[in-house]
């Protein structure tokens, strides 16, 4: 343990540790010891049975190693101070030492550290939406928002603006640099932002930011869902994400101040591969069947893929930055959701852009001035722009034909994803929904 880490710790009068991960569909797990089991944790990491986590092993591969990563160390600032925790995210190896290849966190990291060898750095900055819903009676009821603001609204007195300032302090306590919050176009829905970061940091920033906002929407009484489409009628959530490559020397790869959108070759590579990669994408980046109640015309959810600047129907947006702004050109790719696992999703999008850098695929051209959700069929096949799957199951049919984000992903966590995604989407398929029995209950 470093001198640093010992300081921290005394300070912060932490009683227990927790060793964080995540399995596959980015369920957050936990390995709680007591304090002073911490530095032979960090010595010789901790041995836990992976075998009933989803998507690890196998029951006669059970043994895995915890090795917590120093850095991530953070005070989880809901706990009581005669019991407080903090946590410590880990990465996970196989009986022989080597990386276990089932570990989302080590995916990204791996995909990371091969493109360190370039000399590039993946940065994103993601936007994740939340509703707040009140607790008005059986867990079965449906969901009702907390308040009813709108977009940018601003209430002396509104109590979900309260929420959202202690969750900001909360967050910015854990080492998220909290750039600002509010209040997001549907009734309930809100947004924190935090400043962009490398991918792996940022992934473990969308984990924290999720499980923080749980608890402490909880002591408030109410329930925080990072769910896309909660509420029938409004908007559902996304999880926008600004994407950019730097160099070694903090330049932004991604800018090129004499191209009209400020874009260089290498950013335009990288977006015709997302373009390219998007229906495959989808079923990891929108991994839900929920997922796709939000991906519909009407809601400001991409359905289309294609890019733009200034048009917010596009699946990619650029954007506007000044002509001395370099750290500001990046591309947002629209249609991840919250309900993602950020490692997977990152490493899947760091795939694909990838691949339309090393195959020099041609960027089309943007699609502007233009209300993709009025264009006709006839008018989208004209200019070549294809339409995002409308379902899980749909998503997963594409991932199964798209060879590079199953490498990307590696044979374990792909296997153990769709089979998660497909139990899923087939239970889903045998439901009866409420709709169902409203529509053809006494007219069948």
């Amino acid at each position: 343990m470093s001198s640093e880490l010992q300081q921290r710790v005394r300070e912060d009068e932490v009683k227990f540790i927790c060793l964080q991960f995540t399995d596959v569909t980015g369920v957050v797990k936990s390995v709680d010891i007591p304090i002073e089991r911490l530095q032979r944790a960090l010595d010789e990491g901790v041995w836990f049975d992976g075998s009933s986590v989803e998507g690890f092993a196998r029951i006669q591969e059970s043994d895995m190693l915890l090795v917590p990563d120093e850095s991530s160390y953070a005070v989880l600032p809901w706990t009581q101070a005669e019991v407080r925790r903090a946590r410590i995210f880990c990465d996970i190896y196989s009986p022989d030492g080597s990386p276990f290849p089932g570990s989302p966190r080590g995916i990204l990291k791996s995909l990371l550290n091969r493109l360190k060898e370039r000399g590039w750095r993946y940065n994103v900055g993601p936007e994740p939406e939340f509703f707040l819903i009140k607790k008005n009676g059986p867990d079965d009821m449906h969901p009702v928002p907390y308040d009813v603001g709108g977009y940018f609204d601003f209430s002396a007195s509104d109590a979900a603006s309260r929420v959202r300032a202690e969750l900001m302090l909360a967050l910015s306590s854990m080492g998220l640099e909290v750039e600002m919050g509010h209040h997001e176009v549907a009734l309930g829905q809100h947004e924190i932002d935090f400043h962009f970061a490398d991918a792996l940091r940022t992934a473990d920033n969308v984990i924290t930011l999720k499980y923080t906002v749980k608890a402490l929407a909880a002591k408030f009484g109410i329930i925080a869902t990072f769910m896309p489409k909660p509420i029938y009628g409004i908007n559902g959530s996304g999880m926008h994400v600004h994407q950019s490559i730097f160099d070694e020397k903090g330049n932004n790869l991604f800018y090129d101040k004499a191209d009209p959108y400020h874009l260089s070759k290498l950013a335009y590579g990288f977006i015709a591969g997302q373009l390219a990669h998007a229906k495959s994408l989808a079923g990891i980046v929108a991994p839900t069947v929920n997922s796709y109640k939000r991906i519909v015309p009407g809601y400001e959810a991409p359905v289309y893929v294609c890019w733009a600047q200034i048009n917010r129907s596009a699946m990619i947006r650029i954007p506007y930055s000044p002509d001395d702004h370099a750290e500001a050109s990046r591309a947002e790719l629209r249609f991840p959701d919250p309900s993602c696992n950020p490692y997977l999703a990152f490493a899947a999008m760091l795939a694909a852009g990838l691949d339309g850098i090393n195959r020099k695929m041609k960027c089309p051209p943007p699609v502007n001035d233009v209300n993709i959700y009025a264009m006709n069929k006839d008018e989208l096949a004209e200019m070549n722009i294809g339409q995002l799957p409308n379902s899980l199951g749909n998503a997963l049919d594409e991932l199964a034909k798209d060879q590079i984000i199953k490498d990307a992903l590696g044979p374990n966590v792909y296997d153990a994803f769709v089979r998660a995604k497909r139990a899923e989407w087939e239970n889903y398929c045998t439901q009866v929904t409420d709709w169902e029995v409203k529509q053809y209950l006494e007219t069948a």
